[in-house]
C-alpha cells in the first residue's frame, strides 16, 4: 500500500482519494491504438439518444457500437465509464485473392438487386462517410484487392482468401452475370456493354444497361478481380479448327438477321459475320476464342471425302458407317452386289451454303448422298447384264460418275470420283463365267503353245542358220586371211624383189668401182713395178755388161756361185760322179741348176 499523507485527517483523506481517482480515470481516458490494429468505440450510454430500430453501429452519438474507428496513435477524452474501446487486427488481403465486403448496416437494398450500390467510403475504411453516403446494407458490389485495410468490423464482415479469376491461355471465360436489369424477352443472352473493364466493375455495367444472365461478350486469357457475387465465369477451350476443315457458325444471337444468300436459295439464311443465323465466313483453321454457350460450330472437311457403300469398310471420319453394299438387279434377271467409292469436296466457302441447307454433313450423306448414289446403280444396273458390269467396269463408272455430279451439283458438293469395287455375281452365273473362261483361257493357252512352237521351230531354224552362218563366216574370213597373207607375201616378195635388184644393182655398181678402182690400182702398180723390174733390169743388165767387160766368161761363174752361196746350197755333193765326156764344172753346174730348180718349187708364190 502507498503511505497516505492525509491519515490524521478524514477531509484531508477523502479528498486525496477523489484526487487520485480524477487522476485515475484521466489516465484511463487515454487510449493507444497500435499501427496494426484498429480501434472500435462503444458508447455505454447517451442522454436522450437510443439507437434506431435495425441500426447496428451509431451515426450521431447513440448508445452502442460507434460507425467511426480509432486509427493508430493515442486518443484522449474516452472515459472508461462512458466509453469502452474494442482493439482489433487490421483487415489483411494476400496477393492473389480478394476480399468480399457484407456491411452489417445501411440503408436497404432493392428489390431487384443482388449486391449494394457502390459509394465513396475509402474502401469500407470510412463507416461514418459510408452510412452517411447511403451505404446499402448486405452483399457489397466492390471488392477490396490485395493489401492492408482498417475497416470496422462490426459495421462490415470481410470474407478473405477468395482466389481472383484467373483464365488460362488456350481458354476463354463464359460469363453469367447475377445482378443488372432483367434479360429482354426472347433473347437468350445479354448484349455486351461498354466500360465495366470486362466485368471488373459491377457499378459501371449496371449503369451502362447491362443485364443480368448469359453474357454474350466473352473475357480472354488473363487475371482478373471479379466479384464473385456478381457474376459467375466458367472457362472454355478455344476451339479449335482442324487443318483440312473450316468451322461453320450457327449464332443464336445478333442483332442482324438479314438473309444474303439470295431468292434462288430458298433452303435456310446466311447472314453477315456477327448476324443471328449461318455466318457467310467460316472459321479456317486454328484456334478460335468463341462462346460456344450462344453459337454452335459444325466442322465441314474441305480435303476430298471418301464415302464407301460396302459393308466391311468404313472410312476413320465414321460419315460412311449407315452405308451397305448396294443390292441390284440386271437386265437378265439376276441379282448382285455391288460395293461402290464415292468421292466429294465441299469447298471452304461453300460450306456455309451447305450447312445452311442440311444442317451437318452427316445430314449431306445420309439425305442426300445415300439415296441418290444408290437409286442410280439400281436404275442403271435394269439396262445392263451381269457381264456388261463385270466386263466393261470403267464405262459404268464414267456413267456413273458423270450422273452423280450433276446430281450433287445443286447440293454446292463437287463430286470428284465414283468407283466401282468389288462385284458380287450370283454363284450359278460365276459357274458358268468360270468354266467359259477356263475353256477360253484353254484356248489361249493351246494356241499360245503353238505360237510356242512355232516359235521354237523359228528358233531352231535361226539357230541352225546361225550356226551356218558362223561357220561360212570363218570361211569367209579365212579367205580373206589367205587373200591378205597372198597379197602380203606378193607384197613381201615383191620389196624383197625390188631390194634384191637394188641391193644387186648397189653391189654389182659398187664391185665394178672396186674393180675398177683394183684395176686402177694393179695397172698403176704393174707399170710401176714394171719400171722398177725394167730400171733394175737396166741396171743390171749395165751391171753385167761392164762385168763381162771386166772378167769376161769368169763373170757368170761367179754370179752362179755367188747364188748357191746366197741359197746355202753346198758345192761339193755326197757323191762325186764322174765320168763321160764332161769336166767336173759341168757336174757341179749341172748340180746347181737341179738345187736352184727345187728350191723354186718350194718356194711360195708371189701374192701379187
Amino acid at each position: 500500500m502507498f503511505p497516505f499523507p492525509f491519515a490524521g485527517s478524514p477531509s484531508l483523506w477523502i479528498a486525496g482519494s477523489l484526487a487520485f481517482i480524477i487522476a485515475v480515470t484521466i489516465l484511463r481516458s487515454f487510449i493507444s491504438i497500435r499501427e496494426n490494429q484498429v480501434g472500435v468505440v462503444v458508447k455505454r450510454f447517451a442522454r436522450g439518444k437510443s439507437l434506431p430500430q435495425g441500426r447496428v453501429v451509431a451515426m450521431n452519438g447513440e448508445a452502442g457500437y460507434q460507425a467511426k474507428t480509432l486509427a493508430p496513435g493515442l486518443h484522449f477524452g474516452y472515459w472508461s465509464f462512458q466509453y469502452k474501446i474494442e482493439k482489433y487486427p487490421m483487415t489483411i488481403i494476400e496477393q492473389g485473392h480478394l476480399g468480399l465486403v457484407i456491411a452489417n448496416d445501411g440503408a436497404p437494398m432493392p428489390v431487384d438487386r443482388v449486391l449494394s450500390t457502390v459509394v465513396d467510403c475509402d474502401y469500407f475504411q470510412d463507416g461514418e462517410k459510408f452510412m452517411r453516403s447511403g451505404g446499402q446494407k448486405g452483399r457489397q458490389s466492390a471488392v477490396l484487392t490485395a493489401g492492408y485495410y482498417r475497416i470496422n468490423p462490426v459495421l462490415f464482415q470481410v470474407q478473405r482468401d477468395i482466389p481472383i479469376t484467373k483464365i488460362d491461355s488456350d481458354k476463354v471465360g463464359i460469363i453469367t452475370v447475377l445482378d443488372g436489369a432483367p434479360m429482354p424477352t426472347g433473347q437468350m443472352a445479354a448484349k455486351a456493354v461498354d466500360g465495366h473493364e470486362d466485368f471488373q466493375n459491377p457499378e459501371k455495367f449496371i449503369r451502362n444497361g447491362g443485364c443480368r444472365g448469359l453474357q454474350e461478350q466473352i473475357i480472354l486469357a488473363g487475371s482478373y478481380n471479379i466479384n464473385p457475387w456478381f457474376c459467375e465465369v466458367e472457362e472454355h477451350p478455344l476451339f479449335e479448327v482442324p487443318i483440312g476443315s473450316v468451322g461453320v457458325v450457327v449464332s443464336f444471337v445478333g442483332d442482324d438477321s438479314r438473309d444474303i444468300s439470295g431468292t434462288e436459295f430458298t433452303h435456310g439464311n446466311i447472314v453477315r459475320r456477327g448476324g443471328k443465323g449461318v455466318w457467310d465466313e467460316p472459321l479456317y483453321p486454328g484456334k478460335h476464342p468463341l462462346n460456344p454457350r450462344i453459337m454452335k460450330i459444325e466442322l465441314v472437311p474441305t480435303t476430298n471425302i471418301v464415302l464407301n457403300w460396302a459393308s466391311a469398310r468404313t472410312e476413320a471420319h465414321k460419315l460412311d458407317e449407315k452405308l451397305s453394299t448396294i443390292t441390284v438387279r440386271s437386265q437378265d434377271g439376276f441379282t448382285f452386289n455391288l460395293d461402290v467409292s464415292q468421292i466429294i469436296n465441299i469447298g471452304a466457302t461453300k460450306a456455309p451454303w451447305v450447312i445452311s441447307r442440311m444442317g451437318s454433313v452427316r445430314n449431306l450423306v445420309n439425305q442426300v448422298l445415300e439415296p441418290i448414289v444408290g437409286n442410280y446403280f439400281r436404275n442403271s444396273a435394269q439396262n445392263y447384264t451381269v457381264l456388261d458390269f463385270l466386263s466393261r467396269r470403267s464405262d459404268r463408272q464414267t456413267e456413273a460418275r458423270e450422273h452423280i455430279s450433276r446430281a450433287i451439283h445443286e447440293y454446292d458438293v463437287q463430286a470428284v470420283d465414283t468407283l466401282i469395287g468389288d462385284i458380287t455375281p450370283p454363284p450359278e452365273l460365276m459357274a458358268t463365267l468360270t468354266a467359259r473362261k477356263i475353256a477360253e483361257e484353254q484356248q489361249k493357252t493351246f494356241v499360245t503353245e503353238q505360237q510356242t512352237q512355232k516359235t521354237r521351230q523359228e528358233l531352231e531354224r535361226q539357230k541352225a542358220l546361225a550356226d551356218k552362218q558362223k561357220e561360212l563366216v570363218n570361211s569367209e574370213q579365212d579367205v580373206r586371211v589367205a587373200e591378205m597373207r597372198a597379197k602380203s607375201f606378193v607384197e613381201q616378195a615383191n620389196g624383197e624383189s625390188q631390194a634384191m635388184a637394188r641391193r644387186a644393182e648397189g653391189e654389182a655398181l659398187a664391185k665394178r668401182r672396186i674393180g675398177e678402182a683394183e684395176g686402177e690400182v694393179v695397172a698403176i702398180k704393174g707399170r710401176n713395178e714394171g719400171e722398177a723390174i725394167r730400171a733394175v733390169g737396166t741396171a743390171k743388165a749395165d751391171a753385167y755388161r761392164l762385168g763381162v767387160e771386166a772378167m769376161g766368161s769368169h763373170f757368170g761363174l761367179l754370179q752362179i756361185f755367188t747364188a748357191l752361196a746366197e741359197k746355202n746350197i753346198r758345192l761339193t755333193p755326197d757323191v762325186l760322179v764322174s765320168g763321160g765326156s764332161g769336166n767336173a764344172s759341168d757336174g757341179l753346174l749341172a748340180l746347181v741348176l737341179k738345187n736352184l730348180a727345187a728350191g723354186e718349187a718350194t718356194k711360195p708364190a708371189d701374192p701379187r
